[in-house]
């Protein structure tokens, strides 16, 4: 009689071509199937996006972005570096960024000429400053230096002019103006920072890096030495759609560029962060995780909608809808976003 044999010697002598069958079969039934994940804000992620979202409209406010990675990390990091440029931009924050690695310089120009798809009117030296590559020899004399002035530390951009001539430096010296540095990295992240610029210069910092990486960066988020912290993929997507449900929002009729209201201040288009409104039914299903295309509204949810649009875009819209059990349904693939005079 033949010896029974233990699930772990069955599973020892069981053909790998089925472990690859059943691997294939988890990754294409879920591209196949439509699902909805919840994607539930965490409060490093919320931390990161309240900070940056208190500069909007200020002269005096930027954040500094620092790219020290290389293209191997770029599906977790790209993503999070995207998302907070369109925060920036949509809140009208001051941006510089710098790496201290050769090839986070390129990773930075294609970052900067993707979000200026969807933001055509910023303007290099106005609206965000590349300082570019800075080689590692001078890190310290930089972390150190843009902690007395930004411009003597770095007197230069990536286009060779000067710093201090530039208009974004209106209202802007040192740490005190700039005051948060923002590292994306797929290893040790914001230990220069952390170690010279915090301590003697009270500079907030916060990180993103790969998640396989957080473990390590958490100690520092416990006791307070990291303002907040991005993970991975999941990060990047709950900043993602904290910009969409904040910074993105546009009451119906309100302009989408900042505006001066009638005493003459400066109002930045968008809404403050709130638990109370991620909590709200609509906004849980509107920032859930879906590889659906098509969007839904009820008659009266379309028409606010199309209060946000320019008149342009609010036409392409009705050519696309649909009626479906009394909803507006448009699939989005059918949308070409280049006939449009704005993505909203």
């Amino acid at each position: 009689m033949a010896e029974k044999k233990s699930f772990f010697e069955w599973m020892q002598n069981l053909d790998r071509r089925w472990i690859y069958l059943i691997v294939a079969l988890a990754i294409i039934i879920p591209l196949l199937i439509p699902y909805n994940s919840d994607n539930v804000t965490t409060p490093p992620t919320e931390n990161v996006y309240q900070m940056i979202d208190s500069f909007a409209g200020r002269e005096d406010r930027a954040v500094l972005l620092s790219f020290y990675h290389d293209s191997s990390v770029m599906p977790e990091l790209y993503p999070m570096e995207i998302a907070i440029m369109r925060h920036c931009f949509e809140r009208n924050i001051k941006v510089f960024c710098l790496s201290f690695l050769p090839t986070g310089a390129p990773i930075i120009d294609m970052a900067i000429n993707t979000v200026k798809e969807d933001y055509p009117n910023i303007k290099s030296g106005v609206d965000y400053c590349n300082f570019g590559y800075i080689p590692a020899a001078l890190i310290l004399p930089t972390v150190i230096g843009m902690g007395d002035n930004i411009a003597t530390a770095v007197p230069t951009d990536a286009e060779g002019r000067k710093t201090e001539n530039l208009p974004i430096m209106k209202g802007i010296t040192n740490y005190n103006e700039m005051n948060l540095v923002v590292e994306f990295s797929g290893s040790t992240a914001g230990a220069y920072w952390l170690v010279y610029a915090r301590p003697k210069f009270g500079t907030n910092i916060a990180v993103g890096v790969t998640a396989v990486m957080a473990a390590d960066e958490y100690p520092y988020l416990q006791t307070g030495q990291f303002i907040g912290l991005l993970c991975g993929l999941k990060g990047a997507a709950e900043y993602e759609k904290l910009v969409d449900v904040f910074a993105a929002y546009r009451a119906p009729g309100e302009p989408l560029e900042p505006y001066f209201d009638e005493e003459g201040n400066k109002i930045v288009p968008g809404r403050s962060f709130s638990k109370d409104i991620l909590n709200q039914p609509e906004i849980k299903d509107l920032i859930k995780i879906t590889p659906q295309t098509e969007a839904k509204f009820s008659p009266e949810e379309f028409e606010l909608f199309l209060q946000t649009c320019p008149e342009k875009d609010q036409q392409l819209l009705h050519q696309v809808k649909q009626s479906v059990d009394g909803k507006i349904v448009i699939d989005i693939e059918k949308l070409d976003k280049n006939q449009f005079s704005s993505l909203t």
